[in-house]
């Protein structure tokens, strides 16, 4: 692989894969109320978000870091009082009188706001309009949770990349990526990229186990807690366990920030844990680690450019998917090292897409019906799926090319599953969300 390639793709790894404090959505949320209050100057008198129908399902109903609380209004308070745009999707990590200010601030003020649902925009779009003390400011991320594409105060147009994100639009401009993935280029990367040019990869694993640690004490569903105490030793158990208690903390409220993957918190963790913990426990060597921690996040970045940052399909499929990648090529370094030989690289990648062909007719219709503690459940799903497909293509059996989304071709057969998310399932979008606002609770 030339050094121009290698340094586009090691751009793409660093600009999806970045820390976040809390679930990405009410996150991106509360950097827009930052930006837009911080052009105010003033106190707000009035908050009016509109937000695209994908966002909004993932704000409703997961925890704020910190707050004991779930649900926009309380991030949006935070966001007011103390939030500082310069952070990022971090804008929500503050200590404790912070957030009790901002709640104090939320008991007076909850009236003021207004979140709405804005239709046919981009699958990730916030729109944060704000008035107060005669003046007034608008700011709109789209694409990507930290891409602010208008700014506006008092008419005065200060950024202006808007053209084009009142629509849906898809792939490659959703994942901003300006080179096209393939599996091969992903591979070839992991495992051939100079180490120096990965170490960067080692900071996920020291976040996403802190957090790993923190839903081992009891939190969301206890998901991961439960299942630790029935793990007994097993490395498929222990790995998902470790794995999902890191979503059961972040789902919950954790002060703790995760690196994400594609703006996804949860995708992040599932693309990080299993392979740091299963090739630690296999005996893999460090440099084998870290390129299969590669893998993992660069598959799941691939796999989402199709189907977009936003879908009706959840994150956890591209995710384990990019999971299944790693931990066929971590079983491929073992066999060799047990039978004492070189690891057969062919094989091995084409093992990596046996993987991923099992897992597409395997979760592909795992739906996205918002960002939650039960999210958890999910990832378990996916990760012991992940486990079942990479066993199987070790075996080299691989599900049929006549089977459903799969085709001979593993990048077609990738191509398919975007199809399906991106295209495929917006009807399933607009009643999933319906669903959620009419329940009887």
């Amino acid at each position: 692989m030339d050094k121009e390639l290698r340094n586009r793709i090691s751009d793409i790894l660093k600009h999806e894969v970045m820390l976040a404090t809390g679930c990405t959505e009410p996150g991106a949320v509360a950097l827009s109320v930052a930006k837009a209050h911080e052009m105010l100057g003033t106190e707000p008198e009035r908050i009016v978000l509109y937000l695209s129908k994908n966002v909004f399902k993932n704000a409703m109903g997961v925890g704020i870091p910190g707050t004991g609380m779930i649900g926009l209004p309380i991030a949006v308070a935070m966001a007011v009082v103390h939030g500082k745009s310069c952070r990022g999707l971090e804008v929500l990590t503050m200590p404790d009188d912070e957030v009790a200010d901002a709640k104090r601030w939320l008991e007076q003020h909850e009236k003021d706001i207004d979140i709405l649902v804005k239709e046919g925009c981009d699958k990730l779009y916030i729109e944060c309009n704000m008035e107060g003390g005669g003046h007034k400011a608008e700011a709109v991320i789209a694409k990507r949770h930290t891409n602010f594409v208008l700014l506006r105060r008092d008419g005065e147009v200060l950024l202006d990349h808007s053209q084009g994100v009142v629509k849906e639009s898809g792939g490659e401009d959703d994942c901003g990526c300006r080179q096209r993935l393939t599996a091969r280029m992903v591979y070839d990367y992991a495992t051939t990229a100079p180490l120096e040019e990965l170490e960067h990869m080692r900071d996920t694993v020291v976040y996403n186990t802190a957090a790993s640690d923190c839903g081992l004490t009891g939190m969301g569903l206890h998901t991961g807690e439960i299942l630790m105490e029935q793990a007994k030793g097993d490395t498929v158990h222990t790995v998902v366990a470790r794995t999902v208690a890191a979503s059961d903390a972040r789902m919950d409220g954790c002060t703790k920030p995760v690196y994400s993957n594609s703006g996804s918190g949860n995708q992040g963790i599932a693309c990080t844990l299993p392979p740091y913990y299963y090739g630690k426990m296999k005996g893999c060597s460090d440099e084998q680690i870290l390129r299969a921690l590669t893998m993992s996040h660069l598959m799941s970045i691939y796999i989402k450019q199709g189907i977009g940052r936003l879908s009706a399909l959840c994150g956890i499929v591209n995710a384990t998917m990019g999971v299944s990648a790693a931990l066929t090529y971590l079983e491929a370094h073992c066999l060799a090292t047990r039978e004492d030989k070189e690891v057969d690289t062919e094989l091995t990648f084409s093992q990596v897409g046996y993987a991923m062909k099992n897992m597409i007719n395997t979760i592909a219709g795992m739906v996205c019906d918002g960002a939650k503690p039960s999210c958890a459940l999910k990832m378990s799903t996916g990760l012991y799926s992940a486990f079942v497909s990479a066993e199987l293509a070790c075996h080299n059996r691989v599900v049929d090319a006549t089977d459903g989304l799969s085709e001979r071709d593993v990048d077609s057969s990738i191509g398919n599953l975007g199809r399906l998310g991106h295209d495929g399932m917006n009807e399933t979008d607009d009643l999933v969300l319906d669903i959620m606002m009419h329940k009887n609770k």
